[in-house]
C-alpha cells in the first residue's frame, strides 16, 4: 500500500530506462523503450510511481540497451513486504527469520561470473547459529541458468517469483533461470563452514581452486 516514487536521473553517456521486473506497476510506468516510454537521455530524468503491491519479489534493471548496461551493474533486488512462511515450516522452527539474503546472480559483462557483483574470494561469507532460520531471495540477472546449491542444510522453497506456494518445496540445488526468483528457508542444523555455489562447476571452479560464483555459510554454536 506504501506510494512509492523513483526518480532516475541519468548520468551515464548513453540513455537508459528503469524496468521493475515482477513487480506490480502502471503501464505507463513499465520502463520499456519504445512502447511505454522514450529512453532516458543523458542528463535528463524521468519519475516512476506506483503504489507497492505484495508480497513481492522482484528486480529492478535497465530495458534500453539491456544485454550490455544490466550485465555491467543497473540492476538490483526490489521487494516487497514479508513472503508468508507455510503453516508446516512454522510447526518445524521455521517461523522466526534471523537473516534475510537477497542473492543477485550475474555471469555477463565487466561483472562476470558473480554473487551480488561479487566473485570468490571477493564473496562475503554468511553467519548463523544452530537453530537459527536464514531466508535466501535468489534472484537471476545473468544470462543463463544457475543451480545453487548450499552444502548444507537443506532448503524449503516457500515462493517463486514472489508467489507464495501453498505447500513448501524441499530444495537441495535450486535451478534459477534468467528471471526467475526463488525464496528459500534454510535452518541452521550443524557448525561448520558450508560451501554454497553454483553447481554449474565451471561456474565455481578451476584447476587453481575455487572462483566465482562461490561463497559460503558459517554456522556457528
Amino acid at each position: 500500500g506504501d506510494k512509492v516514487r523513483i526518480v532516475l536521473q541519468n548520468n551515464l553517456p548513453e540513455s537508459t530506462s528503469l524496468h521493475l521486473h515482477g513487480i506490480q506497476v502502471p503501464n505507463s510506468m513499465d520502463g520499456v523503450d519504445p512502447y511505454t516510454q522514450l529512453p532516458i537521455e543523458p542528463g535528463k530524468s524521468f519519475t516512476y510511481e506506483f503504489t507497492a503491491k505484495g508480497p513481492a519479489v522482484g528486480i529492478y534493471h535497465s530495458h534500453h540497451n539491456a544485454q550490455v548496461q544490466v550485465p555491467n551493474g543497473l540492476f538490483g533486488a526490489f521487494l516487497i513486504d514479508e513472503m508468508p512462511i507455510p503453516q508446516k515450516l512454522i510447526d518445524e522452527g521455521y517461523g522466526t527469520v534471523t537473516k534475510t539474503v537477497n542473492m543477485v546472480l550475474n555471469d555477463a559483462g565487466t561483472i562476470g561470473l558473480s554473487l551480488n557483483g561479487k566473485s570468490f574470494p571477493a564473496t562475503e561469507p554468511y553467519t548463523l547459529r544452530v537453530g537459527e532460520v536464514m531466508e535466501v531471495n535468489y534472484l537471476n540477472e545473468g544470462l543463463m541458468a544457475h543451480p545453487m546449491h548450499l552444502h548444507q542444510p537443506l532448503g524449503w522453497i516457500i515462493a517463486k517469483d514472489g508467489q507464495p506456494l501453498d505447500e513448501p518445496m524441499p530444495g537441495d540445488t535450486i535451478n534459477v533461470a534468467p528471471g526467475e526468483r526463488y525464496t528459500v528457508l534454510y535452518k541452521a542444523v550443524e557448525p561448520g563452514v558450508w560451501a554454497w555455489h553454483c553447481h554449474i562447476l565451471n561456474h565455481a571452479e578451476a584447476s587453481t581452486g575455487m572462483f566465482g560464483m562461490v561463497t559460503a555459510l558459517i554456522v556457528e554454536e
